[in-house]
């Protein structure tokens, strides 16, 4: 592996960090809108028009889809200063769940789903949502237990099913579906993917489910599937492969996920060291006492161990290896990871940590779900723990 950071991704890296820090930081007191009003779709529009007119639009896009064409290695220094910010996806077209979703339609759509749903949404004129996760007694971590079902009709294909936490479905043009065409096999061999306009008949939004952390544009909603009718064509794929496109999308969006969140850590290990640079208690500046000193130290040593574990399952993705295993590890260390730092940032900065004076409370508070979202932690270990038992049978 060669780990040196290409001149010309460099020079993205030091953009889109004075980017961030001049126009994004700016606007976080908006991520509270009950307290602020909001982020508004002016404010957005206009902050996302900066970026491109910045030459820093959807850096993992090629160009001719208007992006900056770079690599799965190439970007990850790239989304970690955009994610300095949980804005800074945003603005840059780079944010969670529509990165994901343009990876998944760039490989997979039609020529007529690439010009309808691809396109558009890579200029940023629309939004989507991937509908997978289901509440019980349906799919979560297991996808065995996939409920929503799909049943051919002629031409078409009927929908029925509930889905929550379909990130970013409020608002959003059009819906990535996951459901089960045929019962009589394992879902990984008979589960489909479909695209469907939001505003199609069959398609409920029954609620934005309530979470911990700051407002997600979008939201998480949750959604119900009453005879939605859709054509053939709506397919992504061919019928049968929704658990290989999943998984093609899955595994480089668990390590956009890490690369962001990396940023928003690195941030919080540098509020931490300001304060604790310019605070004194018992005779001493913080950063003169060693309980402080130590927390400064791990924090420093885990997210320099994280961005290795990146890198190099990046790497490995770009040899075009599927990395489960290594991907399963970097998923759960950084998510860890990230709750750690964000943590020791608060308790070095005390009571003015828990405020909202800070960006710490709102990261702290956001960061819980990344342990979850994406495949649990446990649900990783047991992939990691599977493969450490077949390489010793072996």
């Amino acid at each position: 592996m060669d780990f040196s950071i290409p001149s010309h991704v460099q020079d993205i890296v030091r953009r889109v960090r004075e980017f961030v820090d001049t126009e994004v930081i700016p606007l976080e007191p908006y991520i509270h809108r009950v307290e602020r009003g909001g982020l508004t779709p002016e404010m957005l529009t206009s902050l996302r028009a900066k970026a491109k007119l910045a030459g820093l639009w959807a850096p993992q896009l090629p160009p001719q889809l208007g992006g900056l064409g770079l690599s799965l290695q190439e970007i990850v220094p790239v989304f970690e200063t955009a994610g300095r910010s949980l804005l800074g996806p945003l603005a840059l077209n780079c944010a969670a769940p529509d990165e994901g979703n343009m990876h998944l339609l760039h490989l997979f759509a039609s020529e007529e789903q690439t010009e309808r749903y691809l396109k558009p949404l890579a200029a940023g004129e629309i939004r989507s949502a991937f509908a997978m996760t289901e509440p019980p007694p349906g799919a979560g971590s297991d996808p065995n237990m996939l409920q929503t079902s799909a049943v051919r009709d002629g031409d078409h294909w009927v929908i029925n099913g509930h889905k929550w936490f379909t990130s970013g479905a409020e608002g959003a043009a059009f819906l990535i579906i996951m459901a089960r065409t045929n019962p009589d096999v394992p879902t990984h061999k008979g589960a489909t993917i479909f695209l469907a306009p939001l505003d199609t008949p069959g398609i409920e939004i029954v609620r934005l489910v309530p979470t911990m952390g700051a407002d997600d544009l979008g939201g998480h909603p949750e959604v119900k599937f009453h005879d939605l009718r859709l054509p053939h064509s709506a397919i992504l794929g061919e019928e049968g492969q929704g658990f290989m496109l999943t998984q093609a999308r899955l595994g480089p969006a668990r390590l956009t996920h890490c690369m962001r969140w990396t940023g928003i850590a690195q941030r919080a290990l540098e509020i931490a060291t300001q304060y604790a640079s310019e605070r004194e208690a018992f005779g001493n500046r913080l950063t003169g006492h060693q309980a402080v000193q130590w927390m400064l130290a791990d924090s420093a040593t885990e997210l320099h161990a994280g961005r290795l574990m990146i890198q190099q399952a990046a790497w490995l993705l770009a040899q075009g290896q599927q990395a489960r295993q290594e991907t399963s590890m970097c998923k759960v260390f950084v998510a860890e990871t990230v709750n750690r730092v964000i943590d020791r940032a608060i308790q070095i900065c005390g009571g003015k940590g828990i405020t909202r004076d800070l960006p710490l409370s709102t990261w702290y508070e956001a960061a819980r779900a990344f342990r979850i979202y994406d495949g649990a932690s446990e649900v990783h270990r047991m992939v990691i723990a599977r493969q450490v038992v077949k390489q010793y049978a072996q």
